[in-house]
């Protein structure tokens, strides 16, 4: 009888899933353009490495094939590492280390991989209940051009910033964990068959490598790994009597907790300490020590989930109107559970990052603030984007709703008008001010231009084949704007990070001590590690340079010749 009613059901699959590879070639297509032309802007205008994340994140990528200690040891602690190992390649040119082009290679393609990753969520949700299916074209676009066009992400796409990589390996986290669910078999106390296992089996492992990546770019991948673990599990033990299903879960579990374990053990094998990244000297804890900046939200999670939903706000939309795009979540979320309750739960994932940033935000040592609220300044803004995907999906799930509408209401079809015209209105607004991630990095770039130029025009004029001393932790964007490898640079790197508290016999901690022996000039800032222990016998003083509001800079020279040379 099964195999009556499926010979005689239509042949839907094979071309639905023609229309859904092709739409998203053509999501792929426009998301390249949007991508390629907006990089070309920004790099035209010299705004790639406004950030001050962005200029270390390309030089802890160079240091791995260009130092005086070469290798995947310089990919350090804190940042997690595979968005520097996918941008290696990109930096062995000079001009793309300069310049930061090679640093948003990486990025650029992960905004049209998570295009498409929202095309096939959106697509197959609706596609997946007669509801809504004959809508799933209508909105799964809608979804990716409010994705797409959002002002905030297409700038940091064209950056060596990790947001868009990130939101690539995350939305494809979740359609793979929603495939996962919707090849579940309907009568539970039914085991899968063949062709239900294969694709069960798939959709775990692609959902595995994903959430590994996710967990190798930012710590949020993990607390994400967390819920998707969780919801493996629920339907396991809902499904208890399958054992390939409990077997697939197992392994699916293990798979994501490897990259946590590595990472720990990576940190307790190099730092003598496997929470180095969440403790050491320069984790997110530190340097709020040192930095001191105010937090509205400090032991408060309402009060932090407050401050980030407008965040995620301000990156839709100017002013008040943001709330316009919250209202429309909460009216999208409630229609989802209402109507398509199987089909839209695992879109929930999506809402994760307003838990995660909330407790961070609150007791993870990361600030956030809106300069709309006290302290009515801009820093970390670009968290807000989390909420991007789950905007998207609201959007798509709204449209689709009206589109479905306009078969039996009059006014439907102008309902849908009028959400279009108030998405382009809103993102036209941020056009018009600049988008806050694109400001945040302009005011991230006049607070530290000014002392790296004066110390970069001085270091110019020194012998090109010159050997420096400095700590490249707050100031490596001198050497890559003077365009001075990095090998011959002796740096806080280049030493056994194992043996603690230093090194005896570590280049950096030799340098320090005896610096005429190893290098031509030292390059100190007011406290840094140079600044505090080189040895200052026989140092020639060659320029103090002084910046409102940045640690004085000092350059000297260790040999009393080349302090004469420099002078003629």
């Amino acid at each position: 009888m099964r195999e009556k009613e499926r010979k005689n059901d239509p042949p839907a699959a094979p071309s639905t899933t023609a229309a859904r590879d092709s739409g998203a070639g053509r999501v792929a297509g426009l998301t390249a353009l949007v991508s390629m032309f907006s990089f070309l802007y920004y790099f035209r205008n010299g705004d790639l490495l406004l950030y001050g994340d962005a200029v270390a994140h390309i030089n802890i990528a160079r240091r791995v094939i260009d130092s005086q200690t070469p290798g995947l040891l310089q990919l350090g602690t804190v940042w997690l590492p595979l968005p520097h190992l996918l941008m290696v390649p990109f930096l062995w040119s000079t001009s793309l280390w300069q310049n930061g082009a090679g640093g948003s290679i990486p990025s650029m393609i992960g905004f049209i991989l998570a295009a498409i990753g929202m095309f096939r969520l959106v697509h197959g949700m609706l596609e997946s209940s007669p509801r809504t299916q004959s809508a799933a074209v209508v909105g799964s676009w809608v979804a990716v051009v409010v994705f797409v066009a959002n002002p905030n992400l297409i700038y940091m796409q064209a950056t060596a910033m990790t947001e868009s990589l990130y939101l690539a390996l995350f939305i494809w986290s979740v359609v793979f964990i929603a495939e996962f669910i919707r090849a579940l078999p309907k009568d539970r106390t039914r085991s899968a068959a063949d062709a239900e296992t294969k694709q069960l089996s798939l959709s775990l492992k692609r959902c595995a490598w994903c959430l590994a990546g996710a967990e190798f770019t930012r710590y949020d991948g993990w607390f994400l790994a967390g819920w998707i673990g969780i919801a493996v599990v629920f339907f396991a033990v809902r499904r208890w009597n399958d054992e390939t299903l409990r077997r697939m879960a197992a392994k699916f579990l293990l798979g994501i907790a490897v990259v946590p374990i590595l990472w720990i053990a990576y940190n307790a094998a190099v730092y003598g300490n496997p929470l180095e990244f969440a403790n050491g000297p320069y984790s997110a804890k530190a340097i709020e020590q040192r930095v001191d900046a105010p937090n509205p939200a400090l032991h408060s999670m309402p009060t932090a989930a407050i401050y980030f939903l407008k965040s995620a706000q301000l990156n839709m939309a100017e002013g008040n109107w943001g709330r316009f795009w919250l209202m429309a979540a909460v009216l999208a979320l409630s229609l989802g559970l209402w109507k398509l309750r199987p089909q839209f739960a695992p879109t929930l994932l999506l809402w994760v990052p307003l838990v995660f940033y909330s407790y961070s935000i609150a007791y993870g040592s990361v600030p956030l603030h809106v300069h709309t609220w006290w302290p009515f300044a801009t820093f970390n803004q670009r968290y807000g984007l989390q909420l991007l995907p789950s905007f998207a999906v609201s959007a798509g799930v709204l449209t689709s709703f009206l589109f479905l509408l306009s078969a039996t209401g009059r006014h439907a079809g102008k309902l849908v008008a009028v959400l279009l015209a108030l998405v382009v209105a809103s993102y036209a607004a941020v056009w018009k001010s600049k988008p806050q991630c694109f400001l945040e990095g302009e005011r991230n770039w006049d607070i530290r231009h000014t002392l790296n130029s004066a110390v970069e025009r001085v270091v110019t004029r020194l012998p090109r084949n010159s050997r420096y001393l400095m700590d490249l932790g707050e100031h490596v964007g001198v050497m890559e704007e003077a365009g001075i490898p990095l090998r011959q640079v002796i740096n806080n790197e280049n030493h056994r990070p194992w043996k603690r508290p230093t090194d005896p016999e570590g280049l950096w901690e030799r340098a320090l001590a005896d610096p005429a022996r190893y290098v031509d000039y030292v390059v100190a800032f007011d406290g840094d590690p140079v600044d505090r222990t080189v040895n200052r016998t026989n140092l020639v003083p060659l320029a103090e340079i002084h910046a409102t509001g940045q640690p004085h800079a000092h350059i000297y020279a260790t040999h009393v010749e080349l302090e004469l040379n420099q002078s003629r």
